[in-house]
């Protein structure tokens, strides 16, 4: 089976500062990474490479077997989708959001289906008409996630999304994700979480920059 990312010497620097150092990583299809570590340690950067968001200074991705800078990266970020701590919404309505991934495609929008999406996240249909501005921080979280997921990637990345969310929230977004995972789609994830931490089927530390041990769950 072709991995999904390898990741070869891969490093990082900015402004003389060095961000990553030799990380060496093969993600496989359908796998769970739990990506753990203290703040500064890389975890957002690595993250961020593999969205193509960041460039390594040194070192190899390939994805499925061909280098990363080969994708139209249009195309590639509808395979490898990338969720922000902080959700991005825009426009006016939570509808304005979901519209987008049918524009982006060139495809009329189907309500049926974000209405099915949202209550994947247990957001009601009427949501839709629902102004960005009146939403709580876990709404927001959700009507991101539903953005990401209206259109089903290869691959989800997510960066400490449950950061800050009350244990409800919490519970809904784990719930979606395990399921999403179950279905085939490789989950790579930030967390602080100790909860999280301790649920993750491949558990990855990140420390200054480099990969330490890896833990099997």
């Amino acid at each position: 089976m072709t991995p999904h990312f390898n990741l070869t010497n891969i490093g990082y620097t900015v402004a003389d500062q060095r961000i990553l150092h030799d990380i060496t990583l093969t993600v496989m299809p359908g796998e769970f990474i739990t990506l753990a570590g203290p703040s500064g340690s890389g975890k957002s950067t690595l993250l961020r490479l593999l969205a193509t968001l960041l460039t390594p200074t040194t070192g190899t991705i390939t994805y499925n077997g061909q280098p990363q800078a080969h994708y139209d990266k249009i195309t590639y970020r509808r395979e490898v989708s990338y969720c922000f701590q902080q959700p991005s919404l825009f426009g006016e309505t939570v509808a304005d959001n979901l519209r987008f991934p049918f524009e982006i495609r060139k495809l009329p929008f189907d309500q049926t289906q974000a209405e099915q999406a949202l209550a994947n996240v247990a957001l009601a249909p009427t949501m839709l008409a629902k102004p960005i501005i009146s939403l709580s921080g876990g709404e927001k979280q959700r009507v991101a996630l539903v953005r990401n997921l209206l259109f089903a990637p290869k691959v989800l990345l997510l960066d400490e999304i449950t950061t800050g969310l009350d244990v409800d929230t919490k519970t809904i977004i784990h719930t979606l994700i395990a399921k999403l995972n179950a279905e085939g789609i490789t989950i790579v994830a930030i967390t602080h979480d100790e909860s999280e931490i301790q649920a993750a089927h491949r558990l990855l530390h990140l420390t200054a920059g480099t990969l330490e041990a890896k833990h099997d769950k």
